[in-house]
C-alpha cells in the first residue's frame, strides 16, 4: 500500500470512529445523568462495571465492524467477560475503553470519557477521547496532529519537574501487588513537583497533558484501553510518551510516562528509577 493510499485509509477509520464516538455520548450520558447508576465489581472491590459500559462497547463494535470488516477488536468489557488476555497482531485493531472513569461515572464527577484507539502494524495511528458532561472531544490520526473540538491543541514548554504540573492515578495504591511501587513514585515525583493533579481517569489526563493543562503523567499496571486512545493524541500535540523507566512503551503491557519536553521526561524517569531504589519512605 502507497503513503497516500494508506493515509486515505487512516483518515477513513478516523472519520467514521470519530461520528460513532460522537454518538455513543448521549447513551452514556443517560446513565451518568441518572440519580443512581447500579454497577457491579469485577475482579477487584474498586474496579467496577455499569450497563452503560457494555451498551457503548457494543455500539462501537458493532458500527466499527460494519463499516471495517477486516478490522479486529480490543475491549475492555470483552476482554472481561471472556477472561481473556489482549493480543495485538500487525491487522487494523481497535482498541476500546466505553468508559474510563467508571468510579468518576458513578460518582458524578465529570472526569469520565469514551476512548478508542486504533493500531495497524502494532502502531497506534488513530486516537479518540471524548468527555461527553463538557462536550470535548479530542482526536488524532497519525501526522496530522491533535485537536480538541476542531481545534489544533498542542503540549506546554515545561522542561524541569519543579516547574511542571503532575497528573497521577492515585487509586492504584489500592492494589497490595504494587501498593509500595505506587506510593513510593509519587511520593517522590509530587515532592518534586510544583503541583499534582489526579482526575481518576488515565485517558482524560492524558488528553490534559496534550493540550498543556497537565506538563506530565505516570502510570504503570494499567491495559492497554486505558492509554491507546490519548497516547496518539499526546505525540500529535507534540508530546512525548515513554516507558516508565525509558525507551519505547507496548500498548499491551503500557507503563508509561506522557511528558511535553524530552527534558522533562528525563527528570520524571530519573526520579522513577530513584524511587524504584528507595528502601524506605523518606523524601
Amino acid at each position: 500500500m502507497s503513503d497516500s493510499s494508506e493515509e486515505q485509509t487512516i483518515q477513513k477509520y478516523y472519520d467514521v470512529a470519530l461520528e460513532l464516538v460522537m454518538k455513543c455520548g448521549p447513551v452514556a450520558s443517560e446513565g451518568y445523568e441518572q440519580a443512581k447508576t447500579d454497577y457491579q465489581t469485577k475482579d477487584a472491590f474498586y474496579d467496577f462495571v455499569t450497563v452503560y459500559d457494555k451498551k457503548v462497547e457494543d455500539l462501537l463494535i458493532a458500527g466499527l465492524k460494519k463499516a471495517f470488516p477486516e478490522t479486529q477488536f480490543i475491549g475492555e468489557e470483552d476482554t472481561a467477560t471472556n477472561k481473556s488476555e489482549p493480543e495485538l497482531t500487525d491487522a487494523p485493531t481497535w482498541i476500546i475503553d466505553p468508559i474510563d472513569g467508571t468510579t468518576n461515572f458513578i460518582r458524578r464527577f465529570p472526569n469520565w470519557c469514551i476512548s478508542v484507539g486504533l493500531a495497524i502494524r502494532k502502531e497506534l495511528v488513530v486516537g479518540i477521547v471524548y468527555i461527553p458532561v463538557v462536550n470535548e472531544m479530542y482526536s488524532a490520526w497519525k501526522g496530522q496532529g491533535a485537536y480538541l473540538n476542531g481545534q489544533r491543541i498542542s503540549v506546554s514548554k515545561c522542561t524541569k519537574i519543579k516547574n511542571a504540573v503532575f497528573g497521577a492515578e492515585l487509586s492504584l495504591i489500592q492494589y497490595p501487588p504494587i501498593h509500595d511501587k505506587q506510593i513510593k513514585r509519587i511520593c517522590k515525583l509530587t515532592s518534586n513537583c510544583s503541583g499534582c493533579r489526579s482526575m481518576g481517569s488515565a485517558a482524560v489526563s492524558l488528553c490534559y497533558v496534550a493540550r498543556g493543562s497537565l506538563d506530565c503523567f505516570a502510570v504503570d499496571d494499567l491495559h492497554p484501553w486505558d492509554i491507546a486512545g490519548g497516547a496518539l493524541i499526546i505525540r500529535e500535540a507534540g508530546g512525548l510518551v515513554q516507558h516508565s523507566k525509558g525507551g519505547e512503551f507496548s500498548i499491551l503491557k503500557p507503563d508509561c510516562i506522557a511528558a511535553a519536553t524530552p527534558e522533562l521526561a528525563k527528570d520524571m524517569i530519573d526520579l522513577i528509577n530513584e524511587a524504584d531504589e528507595l528502601t524506605d519512605f523518606t523524601f
